[in-house]
């Protein structure tokens, strides 16, 4: 008797035989905690990438705490659980940001949303076989913490962001999340942003915290992108509900996010799909391919 698992492998096989070109890459950024700037971070690599002429989409994955359109200030007037509910397809809710980055918005104070299971999440994560809009990039900003939907967002990733601030809660919470997505959903290798710092180099003593205690407990490999300074024009961007890259590009913040786009845009493209949950983006993955006659 085929199990469930066998035929996941056989999709994803049938799908590396298929693919010819260059595939979609999936990025989730997270956190262990919430109050990090994942959020922030997120919605301006976004607007970094696209500055570079990237084809970005953001996937507000924190499923009933939407976010993402208020901090840049958009107003959508359908969001995922309308998807959910058979109401409207992922074409018809995705809005446009600035500079041209689209993005799926989340729904806000609905229970149920935040409490789906990994079947429902499934369900979310095939809708975007239907998406006709075909990005380079698919940035997901995940909810914070340990719940269903950021262990299913994340594991269905070709890379995974953590950011970290430098509290001991965020820390901890950091190490816990890498600790639960590695023993228990083997995914092996994290990039790490250390935001709101006073200096680069408070940055790197801040990961170099986070690798200790990793290299000693966990089998990992964590990969530094860089920090994102503490700046008050971040903060006056905030407030204005603009991207710091384009309300304040010169800013030591947006300096760093643009650097770090540009690092992330020369990381390998991936040849495969995610190693954990091949299915759930393969139409996507393979949007810019065709099928072998």
């Amino acid at each position: 008797m085929r199990t469930y698992e066998n035929n996941i492998k056989d999709q994803a096989t049938g799908l590396r035989i298929m693919a010819a070109s260059k595939p979609v890459r999936v990025i989730t950024i997270t956190g262990g905690k919430g109050g990090v700037g994942k959020t922030n971070i997120t919605s301006n690599m976004a607007v970094a990438l696209a500055n570079k002429g990237k084809k970005v989409l953001v996937l507000d994955a924190d499923l009933g705490l939407a976010n993402m359109d208020i901090v840049l200030g958009l107003e959508a007037k359908y969001n995922i659980s309308h998807v959910v509910r058979g109401e409207k397809t992922l074409d018809e809710i995705i809005i446009d940001g600035p500079s041209g980055i689209k993005i799926v918005p989340a729904s806000s104070g609905v229970k149920d949303m935040a409490a789906m299971g990994y079947r429902e999440h499934a369900g979310i994560i095939r809708e975007f076989n239907s998406l006709s809009y075909k990005p380079d990039i698919l940035l997901v900003d995940s909810a914070a913490g340990i719940s269903n939907d950021v262990i299913s967002f994340t594991r269905a990733s070709h890379d995974v962001i953590v950011v970290v601030c430098d509290e001991p809660a965020s820390i901890t919470d950091a190490y816990a999340l890498i600790k639960l997505l590695d023993r228990e959903h083997g995914i092996k290798k994290f990039r790490i942003i250390t935001n709101m710092v006073k200096t680069h180099a408070d940055g790197r003593i801040l990961f170099n915290k986070l690798m200790k205690v990793s290299d000693k407990f966990l089998d990992v490999t964590l990969d530094y992108i860089g920090a994102i300074p503490f700046d008050e024009y971040m903060k006056k961007s905030i407030q204005k509900q603009k991207p710091v890259v384009n309300a304040y590009p010169r800013s030591t913040s947006a300096t760093a996010i643009c650097k770090y786009s540009d690092k992330i845009d020369r990381w390998p493209s991936p040849d495969v799909p995610s190693g954990h949950i091949e299915f759930f983006f393969e139409q996507l993955f393979f949007s810019q391919n065709k099928l072998m006659a």
